[in-house]
Order: structure tokens, then C-alpha cells, then sequence
């Protein structure tokens, strides 16, 4: 594997927790870093095979229902700290909701409410997940993380109440 994409790079760190199946990586990412970096199932299911094959991954104990996990190996440690040593270049956000919200003009006000008051409720939810994270955090670089997620689901919630009825 010539260089880690930052989906590898995000199951390379989750690894170096200790072994996991690919089930346990997806709620890991999700409940680690899900605020601002999503990782599906099916790109979990992807890399895992790839990682394999480059040796930066071994497989692990047989887990619970037929499940498979995978254990880092001492070369996917060195990948990982050098992916964490390269410039990461920029950030894409990729929002559907703001994508929807850019053309919801085009809405008549009755739908163009609905969107923005079940956004609004998930987003609700996403903040309340995001502070408490954030007030559990022990290490300070998660709580800079969390912290992170509460500000930008606020930003979120700031867009929906700025958009005209």
C-alpha cells in the first residue's frame, strides 16, 4: 500500500486500542470520530482486505458470530505515524443537508420547513451526544475533538435557523 487514505488511516488508529472486528471498528468511528469524519460500514469492509494484503494489518481471534478481527502489526503502526506526519491537505465537507438547503428554494415553504425542523431535531440530538463527549473526554485531544463537534453542530443548527420560511 503505496499511501494511507485517511479511512485506513482512521482504522489504523482505532486499532492501536487493541484488536477489533470489522463490526467494532464501524461503532468505534462512529462514536469516536462520527461528528466530523464518517466512516461507513462498507468502506470499513474495503480497507480491512487492503490493509491485510500491505501486511499492516494480521488477523486476529475469531469473534463473536463467525465475526473476523483484525490486530495491527508493527508496519501498520509506522504507516499510521507516518500518515500522522504528512500535511494532511484540505478539508472536504460533504453535507447533503446543506446541499438540500442551498437549493431549497425551490421548495414550497411548507416542505422547505419540514427539512429544516427534522434537521433541526437530528442535529438537537447530535449536539447533546457532542457536549456530553465533550464533558467526558479525559484526553485532551479527543476533548479538542469533541469540542470541535459541539461548535460545528451549533454552526449547523445557526444555518437552519437562518434559513427564510
Amino acid at each position: 500500500m503505496s499511501e494511507l487514505n485517511a479511512t485506513s488511516a482512521a482504522l489504523l488508529g482505532l486499532l492501536h486500542e487493541g484488536p477489533k472486528t470489522g463490526g467494532q471498528l464501524v461503532a468505534a468511528a462512529t462514536e469516536r470520530f462520527g461528528g466530523f469524519f464518517s466512516v461507513t460500514r462498507s468502506q470499513v469492509y474495503r480497507e480491512l482486505p487492503a490493509l491485510t494484503e500491505a501486511g499492516l494489518l494480521r488477523l486476529g481471534k475469531q469473534g463473536p458470530r463467525s465475526s473476523q478481527q483484525y490486530a495491527i502489526t508493527p508496519a501498520g503502526k509506522r504507516a499510521f505515524k507516518s500518515w500522522l506526519n504528512t500535511e494532511p491537505g484540505p478539508d472536504n465537507v460533504r453535507s447533503p443537508l446543506i446541499l438540500r438547503l442551498v437549493y431549497s428554494g425551490t421548495l414550497t415553504p411548507k416542505q422547505r420547513a419540514n427539512l429544516v425542523e427534522s434537521a433541526r431535531a437530528q442535529y438537537a440530538v447530535k449536539m447533546d451526544e457532542a457536549r456530553n463527549a465533550a464533558k467526558t473526554a479525559s484526553d485532551p485531544y479527543e476533548k479538542a475533538a469533541a469540542d470541535f463537534t459541539v461548535a460545528y453542530n451549533r454552526a449547523i443548527i445557526k444555518l437552519l435557523d437562518n434559513i427564510p420560511e
